[in-house]
């Protein structure tokens, strides 16, 4: 028998500040195991509760996957409306109730720290699937992976992230994420959708490398990795304002037509149209292939939270 792949520190994924570069580099060592058919956590007798409050098509479905696949299974809450949240139920009084049925809990929420609140009162493992314009650090980690086989390695990587900075909650935690690997960023986005400042000053003090800019064609022969995300019309207050940004950055072949033989092109979906479709087509292209990885890594993660043995 294996030993436990857990490390005692990792009880919750709630944030990439939680998450140290041991634990990433070990997740992705896991995953890869995986991936390979050389290790297959048991999850059998085991039940994750899937509490999304927000929609989601890929993570759902991919913690869904992950957690049948390895002989567990769920029990499923997609929005609020058939369930006593509508009556006026905390969220404390959810969280705790079902804690009573479930092995850990995968929650996305539209308020910033509710994951970090469904931490601190159960005791149980609690994985953040979204919360608000906040986190996302299993996504992060399928990036890191998808990154990792695709370039061999993290170390020393040029990566643009393009589209919505400030309220894409993606990007936040893959630059947190990446920046305990010496990245050079370059980030791209309309000037009111700027990378969040408490992100950049994160950055700063760690001694990471960025630049913002505007104009993206000069940067495309540098990159390693182009990282493009929606303009987010759900977030927006005032259509109109949407209107004004939502065609800033569009990637068409001819965009990337000076790239890099390692180059890839990673999105975390859904687009919209900030992609072309004619794009899917290229060598670079590795944003569905990025979302397959999504399994896989979230099998690591649960494995690593749930401290399983491996055979």
């Amino acid at each position: 028998m294996n030993q436990p792949v857990n490390s005692p520190q990792m009880k919750h994924l709630v944030s990439m500040r939680d998450v140290t570069k041991e634990d990433m580099l070990s997740l992705i060592d896991l995953a890869s195991r995986i991936e390979a058919g050389q290790i297959k956590p048991d999850l059998s007798g085991k039940l994750g509760a899937l509490l999304f409050f927000e929609p989601s098509t890929r993570t759902y479905f991919s913690f869904d996957t992950a957690i049948k696949r390895l002989g567990g299974n769920t029990l499923a809450m997609t929005g609020s409306g058939s369930t006593s949240v509508k009556k006026g139920e905390s969220l404390a009084d959810t969280l705790m109730t079902v804690r009573q049925y479930a092995d850990f809990i995968v929650m996305r929420h539209k308020i910033e720290g509710a994951a970090r609140f469904a931490s601190e009162i159960l005791d149980i493992p609690v994985i953040n699937a979204g919360d608000g314009t906040n986190q996302h650090p299993t996504q992060a980690m399928l990036d890191l992976y998808s990154i990792h086989k695709t370039q061999g390695t993290l170390e020393n990587l040029t990566v643009a992230m393009i589209g919505d900075l400030r309220l894409g909650r993606t990007v936040h935690s893959l630059a947190q994420a990446l920046s305990d690997f010496n990245p050079k960023f370059y980030f791209a986005s309309p000037r009111h959708l700027q990378m969040p400042k408490y992100i950049k000053d994160e950055l700063k003090n760690k001694g990471v490398d960025f630049e913002e800019v505007e104009d993206i064609k000069p940067i495309i022969p540098h990159l390693d990795i182009m990282y493009v995300t929606r303009i987010q019309k759900e977030r927006f207050a005032v259509l109109e304002d949407y209107e004004k940004v939502k065609d800033a950055y569009i990637i068409t072949p001819e965009v990337l037509e000076n790239v890099k033989e390692n180059f890839r092109l990673m999105h975390p979906l859904p687009r919209v149209n900030e992609i072309t479709v004619e794009v899917d087509k290229m060598p670079y292209a590795y944003y569905f292939r990025q979302a397959r990885n999504g399994v896989v890594m979230r099998q690591a993660i649960i494995a690593k939270l749930l401290n399983l043995d491996v055979n």
